[in-house]
């Protein structure tokens, strides 16, 4: 549905501007803007690159399993339908650690695992599960405490002080994931009273 809905803004916008006539700018926006794409995907790579190595670090280090068993306690409560052994508790951790250092395109494979395996829990239906319209809630809030793919955005465009966004960000971010979790609960007690 998304797919149609872009084909069908990108031929209003081609046909207007053709009645318009300023096809010339369409032209020169689509060029100019596929340049600075590139431009910004090279520059976003070596960050990510350099970040997914930290995490490979940390990881080899066992600092991502002391920090994925600091967070299992909470995730435990959040995901009550997920036993502690299953395969899907474990992507949901890598996942919430990803999103954590602000490595989101590296955190999505991790959560589409997860996905798989809480549907698995699930019977197969293709029915959401308590446990994957949480998931889905934190996942798009998640704390994020470097958020790096904004830093380098932000050193692309030759930001004096990249970083500063950093506190702000935790701030933002935390309350976005609280909001995720209250309004989730709510809905999940309103709907358990009615069934």
């Amino acid at each position: 549905m998304v797919n149609l809905i872009w084909v069908c803004m990108t031929v209003i916008g081609i046909v207007f501007a053709m009645f318009n006539g300023t096809m010339g700018e369409v032209n020169e926006a689509v060029f100019s803007g596929a340049k600075e794409a590139v431009t910004l995907c090279i520059g976003l790579i070596s960050i990510l690159v350099f970040w997914l190595g930290m995490m490979k670090i940390a990881e080899e280090a066992g600092l991502l399993k002391i920090l994925a068993k600091l967070f299992r306690p909470i995730v435990n409560r959040l995901f009550p339908e997920v036993p502690n052994d299953h395969p899907a508790m474990g992507y949901i951790l890598s996942n919430m650690m990803a999103n954590l250092f602000g490595l989101g395109n590296a955190a999505t494979p991790l959560g589409i695992k997860a996905m798989e395996e809480m549907k698995k829990l699930n019977g197969g239906l293709n029915e959401a599960s308590r446990s994957m319209i949480t998931f889905l809630a934190i996942n798009t809030s998640s704390i994020t405490l470097i958020p790096t793919t904004v830093i380098a955005i932000r050193m692309n465009y030759n930001s004096a002080t990249p970083t500063d966004i950093v506190g702000t960000t935790l701030i933002a971010t935390t309350c976005s994931t609280l909001g995720a979790i209250i309004i989730d609960r709510y809905f999940h007690y309103r709907r358990s009273r009615k069934g």
